[in-house]
């Protein structure tokens, strides 16, 4: 018997309101105490294609993907004979049987579950939309009897789904009945997987990494976005306009303290952004691959310029069409240097909601602090799927970063006893040798501290210049700052060898003379895979970088091992090659641990990749 330790998949049409139904499944087990991962994995189309929805229930708390599939719901024609396959020995096939299953679906190593789901809404409900939608409802109310999951939490997410529609509750509670009662009469139940209430989620909340971005950019104090609608990005800036009508909008007058605009495209959008940051507001935009290449001159500009710039970028399959709609790791080369010439962009690594809330609040002071474009890497597996993930927290006293920013009174001072700046504002000038210049907002004072913003050449007081000499000085400067941000930008976190979760004391794990790193989603199946390899005594250190530059903690960990795993979820390694070139790493001592086909990565793969290479 598998007790809160199994796979269930469900297998249906993309646009028959499938998703609601299965995310009930989900939230079921949640509301049991039992941590549960869920994977919507969806087509490009509106509808009609075929679509799974995928949860993993773990009492271990393992979130990542498992291989096998421990119960299929199969309702999709279309797929029904790769879904067949996918079942593991010893496993469950549940499928409707209004129509008899053809006698080529004949494994007598898995258990069939034929419901009836199309007759039980046909003699119910009269309407054809509902019978459709309905009948999702009912093969949720049949697994909920075979697990044992308790009625009454279904009846109270269906209450909470539909509260201020009440009349639709009515119904979905008798579909529900209608799976329930036809497990009661024809089937023994419960039966080998079952979920058991436990108490292992304390104040645990189970969220979507693309709201939690919104939800930080609202902390953050942005009032600004500007996008053009992408896969998966999109449903960041549809939070963002949720949280903002809710937020940002004056309680006496009921004005909109905020702009959302929708651009024309994404060039448009991040020089509205751009320009939103010039003038003294908090604005940023979200895209994912194709945009962030259309993006590139502008991302550029704000290098060079030095104009703060908040993009949050989630990472799907590329390039532009074909598999939008799956996860990848595939934008890290891109973004790390977007634009022509020598550029280099802070990037953040965020692997759960609560650090992408985090991430993208410190993104705004990061990119005031350093005046330059700042970009959250996210991927679709977290940005659009919910995660079991500590509560959001948020400190009230918390000041925001606005960076070296001269009011009128500096602007004075500077003129009137010259300070370091000998007597005359210079724009570009780095008169605490950290890089990092200081900069006046649009209208600031009436005659002093304005400039021309130039993203060419230009010398230290803003002044257009074609000078060899003054170029070199400015980029250098530019490098400075670079190393500045290394001890600015979130630090790694480390496993020391034997630890299942990440050190509370941050010391770099260097006990082991083989280490691993990993980032972003690839955490919950990394930390799983590093346990499995750890019970046949293969004992490694693991580092989470959170983010790029790196700092010396990182190349400390990189130079205490031999040999450094390098887990990511693209096939050309650009982790690594970010390694390669920014430290100068031997490649010979580090070995790319990869999976790109747009699933997420499982323990299990990385387990085999680990051992392999290890012999």
């Amino acid at each position: 018997m598998k007790i809160n330790d199994f796979v269930v998949r469900f297998a249906n049409v993309n646009g028959t309101g499938s998703a609601s139904a299965n995310a009930l499944f989900t939230k079921a087990v949640f509301r049991m105490g039992v941590p549960v991962t869920p994977k919507n994995i969806f087509p490009s189309n509106i509808q009609g294609l075929p679509t799974w929805y995928e949860v993993r229930v773990s009492e271990k708390g393992y979130l990542g993907r498992r291989e096998g599939v421990d119960l299929m719901v199969a309702v999709n024609p279309q797929s029904i004979k790769q879904d067949y396959a996918d079942v593991r020995p010893g496993g469950y096939f549940v499928y409707d049987n209004t129509k008899p299953l053809s006698p080529e679906y004949d494994r007598t190593d898995i258990t069939h579950l034929g419901i009836p789901m199309t007759a039980l809404c046909r003699d119910e409900f009269s309407d054809p939309r509902q019978r459709q939608l309905f009948k999702n409802i009912v093969y949720i109310g049949a697994l909920a009897t075979l697990f044992d999951i308790e009625f009454a939490v279904l009846e109270g997410l269906i209450g909470n789904q539909f509260k201020g529609k009440e009349k639709l509750i009515e119904p979905n509670i008798k579909a529900l009945n209608l799976g329930v009662n036809f497990v009661k009469e024809n089937f023994e139940y419960p039966f080998d997987l079952r979920v058991e209430r436990r108490d292992l989620l304390d104040d645990k909340i189970l969220y979507s990494g693309n709201s939690a971005c919104a939800l930080g950019a609202i902390y953050a104090g942005a009032t600004v976005a500007a996008w053009y609608p992408i896969t998966p990005s999109t449903s960041v800036v549809d939070a963002f306009a949720s949280y903002c009508a809710k937020y940002r909008v004056d309680p006496e007058t009921g004005r909109n303290n905020y702009a959302i605009v929708q651009a024309e495209d994404e060039l448009a959008a991040i020089g509205m952004v751009m320009g939103a940051m010039w003038n003294g507001a908090r604005a940023f935009t979200a895209t994912s691959g194709p945009g962030v290449s259309l993006m590139n001159e502008f991302l550029g500009l704000g290098y060079f310029a030095e104009v703060p710039t908040v993009l949050i970028d989630v990472q799907r399959t590329g390039p532009s069409t074909g598999m939008p709609t799956r996860t990848q790791q595939s934008d890290i080369l891109l973004a790390a240097y977007a634009s022509h010439g020598d550029t280099r962009h802070p990037l953040l690594f965020p692997a759960t909601p609560k650090e992408c809330f985090e991430m993208t609040a410190d993104a705004f002071d990061l990119t005031e602090r350093l005046q330059t474009p700042v970009i959250v890497m996210t991927d679709l597996d977290l940005g659009m799927n919910d995660h079991v993930t500590e509560p959001l927290e948020w400190d009230d006293g918390r000041a925001y970063d606005r960076g070296k920013v001269l009011g009128p009174k500096q602007l004075d001072e500077i003129y009137n006893n010259g300070t370091a700046f000998k007597g005359k504002y210079g724009r570009y000038l780095d008169v605490d040798e950290d890089g990092i210049p200081y900069r006046t907002i649009a209208g600031t004072h009436v005659t002093k501290g304005a400039f021309t913003t130039r993203g060419s050449s230009r010398d230290e007081y803003a002044v257009y210049t074609e000078s060899s000499e003054t170029y070199v000085r400015n980029v250098d400067r530019l490098m400075r700052k670079w190393e500045t941000a290394k001890e600015l930008v979130p630090q790694p976190v480390f496993y020391h060898s034997g630890m299942k979760h990440e050190s509370a004391h941050g010391d770099v794990a260097k006990g082991e003379k083989d280490g691993v790193i990993f980032f972003g989603t690839s955490i919950y199946s990394a930390e799983e895979a590093i346990e499995m390899l750890a019970g046949e005594d293969i004992k490694l250190d693991a580092m989470r970088p959170r983010a790029f530059p790196f700092g010396r903690a990182f190349v400390e960990f990189v130079e205490s091992h031999e040999r450094i795993f390098v887990i990511e979820q693209n096939r050309d390694a650009q982790f690594k090659s970010l390694m390669m070139i920014e430290l100068g790493t031997d490649p010979a001592k580090l070995i790319s641990v990869l999976n790109y086909d747009g699933m997420p990565i499982t323990a299990d793969n990385i387990y085999r990749q680990i051992k392999g290479n290890l012999g």
